[in-house]
């Protein structure tokens, strides 16, 4: 996994990504690195897939994790 990067000010800067590189950073890597590969992919999988998309609580949805969040239905559109 390879996080890019543009240069600052760009209209393609990705700020939805950057923000799941620090979550990632901050809440879930160990702070001694992980000791093989194979086992980086897995735990950072694990994160993006299941604890990321359906239990970590989003604040933009009120508390709502994505994936429970897309299911409910959009009062707003009027359709339900």
């Amino acid at each position: 996994m390879k996080q890019s990067m543009s240069r600052r000010g760009n209209c393609w800067d990705n700020a939805p990504m950057e923000r799941v590189f620090r979550s990632l950073k901050s809440e879930w890597m160990p702070t001694t690195g992980y000791m093989t590969q194979r086992e980086a992919k897995r735990d950072i999988s694990f994160y993006l897939t299941d604890y990321y998309n359906w239990r970590r609580p989003h604040q933009f949805n009120d508390g709502v994790p994505p994936a429970k969040a897309e299911n409910q239905p959009n009062l707003l559109s009027g359709i339900s």
